[in-house]
């Protein structure tokens, strides 16, 4: 069993740094560098600012507090927060083909999402969790906009891959950790993880997505997996987005494909991806339980 909360010895070049002054770092770091954005003015409706702002956030705000924290509980912060061993390749292939299958399934469910209305007596919290949702798909339109290639490749890398680490180390490693990764843990972090975002129109499928990610953690012991299903469903998008771009294509038929007309594909999208999560299960349980056993001999 990992050991708790011993002194944080080298990290990343920090070096000897007591509990309190490994907080202040990282609260220095990520406030400073707001404080100099807003200083300078900065018109945040620049897609390029806003890339900058968002890998500024994976980073400072998610990454590396949660690997200073992990070394702050731990005498071994890889194995706590499960990082310490590779993948293995047909669990990634799996991972990723999943992933890919359940994007019409995702439009479904946020279509269906999208139809729940909330009570007259909270009239102003759906208004105000529109205007979150509409002022969330204007940042992500801005963002996907652009049809340099450039551009697409600095999108694959923010949207892509340092969201993917950044919230699932924050989120499945830490989060997800502290709570011993109980069921009620993996779902608790998986409605923290959808609420986080603020696009309520997803609120359900992403938290759905969230514990489909915290199980994944479970079962297979490595939050490699987790990472790698995050990242191909937002480089999904974000690859799926510059080909509508460039042919200027409406975007919008691309989210509602899964809906209305196709509905028969979301429907068929679902069904495959909870076959496809019972066999994995299946798998690797199996796959778990003849380890132990050769262990044992």
């Amino acid at each position: 069993m990992v050991q708790a909360t011993p002194p944080l010895h080298t990290f990343c070049g920090l070096i000897l740094l007591s509990d309190k002054e490994v907080f202040k770092v990282c609260i220095f770091i990520f406030f400073i560098g707001s404080t100099v954005l807003l200083a300078k003015g900065i018109n945040l409706n620049q897609p390029a600012i806003m890339r900058w702002i968002l890998a500024y956030q994976d980073i400072f705000l998610f990454t590396v507090p949660a690997l200073l924290a992990t070394c702050l509980w731990s005498s071994q912060p890889a194995q706590w927060l499960h990082i310490r061993h590779h993948a293995d390749g047909k669990t990634i292939l799996f991972a990723v083909l999943l992933m890919l299958v359940a994007l019409p399934g995702n439009n479904l469910l946020a279509w269906l999402n999208s139809q729940i209305s909330l009570p007259d007596c909270l009239a102003s919290l759906e208004q105000w969790m529109q205007q979150q949702e509409e002022a969330s798909q204007q940042v992500l339109t801005a963002l996907l906009s652009d049809t340099h290639f450039e551009v697409f490749i600095a999108n694959l890398l923010v949207i892509a891959i340092l969201a993917a680490i950044g919230e699932e180390f924050c989120f499945r490693g830490v989060l997800q950790g502290l709570m011993q990764h109980t069921t009620k843990a993996i779902w608790l972090t998986a409605i923290i993880f959808s609420v986080i975002h603020f696009q309520f129109d997803g609120f359900f499928p992403r938290m759905l997505m969230g514990a489909l990610f915290g199980y994944m953690l479970v079962w297979t012991d490595n939050l490699w997996i987790p990472v790698i299903m995050h990242c191909t469903n937002n480089a999904a998008i974000t690859i799926l987005s510059y080909i509508a771009t460039l042919r200027n294509m409406d975007t919008q038929v691309m989210d509602a494909f899964g809906t209305e007309d196709t509905l028969w594909v979301g429907i068929l999208s679902l069904v495959i991806v909870g076959i496809g999560i019972y066999c994995l299960r299946r798998s690797l349980t199996m796959s778990n339980a003849s380890s132990r056993t050769s262990k044992g001999n």
